[in-house]
């Protein structure tokens, strides 16, 4: 395997490329959003992870657009639909409306935030992503905080749809999911089922917000490396195959989470640093039932 660099891109199910190492904005305001954006980009980030709901859409654009000097193609943005508009309409309409907050001409990865809104709004949702990408407004499609559970049945609406719509792929291609992911909350059934099916896993909240600072094996690794315990997490992640999407809005930090390419962890390293525990620090909607 080719070693990591801030370069690595994977190839997703959709056939495009993401790179590996992503730049969360979640919780940074509208008026900051442009400025990390752009120490990111100084940094060397060329994907940057945001929401309807983070209320940056406009400003990341910005950046991207304008401010960077970088072209289009450079760079890789996601944004999601919110879970007050999981259905038909209300995805249809947000991908339109991402598209003008962004400015942006095309959205390459867009997600359904959380698997809420029941299964009719859920399928509907997701037939929604799927016209986008036939219509050149969205290049692909995933979901977020969908528990095993969810994803099952997300197989079975690909299937209808296939069937409903006409044929093999006109169901869509789920390309990525997006999960909190870090050594105390592994999601093994969730990376198991989408290891099988070539899904792609984003990792948000890689650095665990920093209240695991101080675990034995953390420290020592760190220790042992000369690297930070935020450097050591963010590498455990890239290691694992996953796309961290570590957040900050202090330039020294951000540069920091993405100087991880010049040191290696053993992959007993990477092996003793994962726990068994189920212990997330943000929201859990992955064990939510399927009517929620």
């Amino acid at each position: 395997m080719a070693p990591l660099t801030i370069d690595t891109k994977i190839k997703l199910a959709s056939g495009y490329e993401i790179p590996q190492l992503g730049f969360g904005v979640y919780q940074t305001p509208a008026d900051e959003a442009e400025k990390v954006v752009l120490e990111a980009f100084k940094a060397g980030y060329r994907h940057v992870d945001s929401a309807a709901g983070y209320h940056n859409e406009a400003s990341c654009g910005q950046a991207i657009r304008v401010s960077s000097g970088l072209p289009r193609e450079q760079v890789f943005f996601t944004t999601k639909v919110p879970y007050r508009k999981i259905s038909y309409e209300g995805a249809k309409a947000q991908v339109d409306k991402s598209l003008a907050e962004s400015g942006l001409g095309y959205i390459d990865l867009m997600l359904l935030h959380c698997p809420y809104g029941g299964s009719a709004n859920r399928k509907g949702a997701w037939k929604a992503l799927v016209e986008a990408v036939e219509a050149g407004k969205v290049r692909s499609i995933g979901v977020s905080n969908y528990g095993v559970h969810h994803l099952d049945e997300l197989e079975t609406h690909i299937a209808e749809l296939e069937a409903e719509r006409g044929g093999k792929g006109k169901g869509g291609v789920l390309s990525v999911g997006q999960w909190e992911v870090h050594p105390w909350c592994a999601r093994k059934d969730i990376v198991e089922w989408s290891k099988k099916r070539d899904v792609a896993i984003q990792a948000y909240c890689p650095i665990v917000r920093g209240e695991r600072w101080g675990e034995p094996v953390l420290v020592k690794l760190a220790e042992k490396y000369g690297k930070t315990q935020a450097q050591v997490l963010i590498r455990w992640s890239l290691q694992k195959g996953y796309i961290p999407l570590p957040k900050s809005v202090t330039p020294s930090r951000i540069a920091e989470n993405a100087n991880v390419y010049d040191f290696e962890l053993t992959e007993a390293e990477v092996d003793e640093l994962e726990t068994d525990e189920h212990s997330p620090v943000a929201w859990d909607p992955c064990v939510e039932p399927l009517d929620k």
